[in-house]
């Protein structure tokens, strides 16, 4: 799960705050913004996976690199999105959480049984000077914290309208995720983090 190589010559930049939320989160809330003005799923879904692309491209051209978190929602989105569009069925985009959230807290999983640092990989950069027992106790929490996220999703999309499971997305689900990952920091400074260095709101991969 690394970064796009860079060429001979280039250098990678890290983003501000607002530009990597702008990366993370501005396709959602375009996705959003488009199907609440126009209540068309298909439509709405097309412009989501534009708007991941044009993510994936800024990121690119602002700072040189593509994280693996990007790639992996990207690919998701475009997958999921793409069936939705082609079927003209809402049911796939509602289910790419539920997947995207299981892959992760199985990915993140594989690394604890394999002792492979595996979120380590993906948000070192973010947790200067957190001990190995500190990325080993966040991957666990993340993972758990997945595999709550994944269920919700279910139950959600499965028993609510869809302007519901979109409003749930962005009422609960996203401000879950930020508040989960502020509610680790007091345990990682325990555990070595650098909290002058630490990146703002750096977040895992979010479905």
């Amino acid at each position: 799960m690394g970064d796009v190589a860079l060429k001979s010559g280039d250098k990678a930049r890290e983003p501000g705050p607002a530009m990597r939320l702008a990366i993370d989160l501005g396709p959602l809330l375009v996705y959003l913004a488009v199907y609440w003005f126009t209540k068309n799923i298909v439509l709405s879904t097309g412009v989501f996976m534009a708007a991941t692309l044009a993510a994936i491209v800024t990121s690119w051209l602002t700072t040189r690199r593509i994280s693996a978190m990007l790639w992996f929602s990207g690919a998701m989105v475009l997958v999921f999105g793409g069936l939705t569009v082609w079927l003209h069925d809402a049911t796939f985009i509602k289910m790419k959480p539920t997947v995207y959230y299981l892959m992760v807290a199985a990915i993140l999983g594989f690394g604890l049984w394999s002792d492979r640092p595996t979120l380590k990989l993906v948000l070192g950069q973010a947790y200067p000077g957190l001990t190995d027992t500190g990325w080993t106790k966040l991957t666990r929490n993340w993972a758990l914290f997945f595999v709550a996220m994944a269920v919700a999703n279910e139950a959600v999309w499965r028993s609510t309208s869809m302007e519901f499971w979109l409003g749930y997305k962005l009422w609960g689900a996203m401000p879950a995720t930020i508040l989960f990952a502020f509610a680790n920091v007091p345990m990682l400074m325990k555990h070595g983090l650098n909290a002058e260095k630490a990146e703002d709101a750096a977040l895992p991969p979010q479905g």
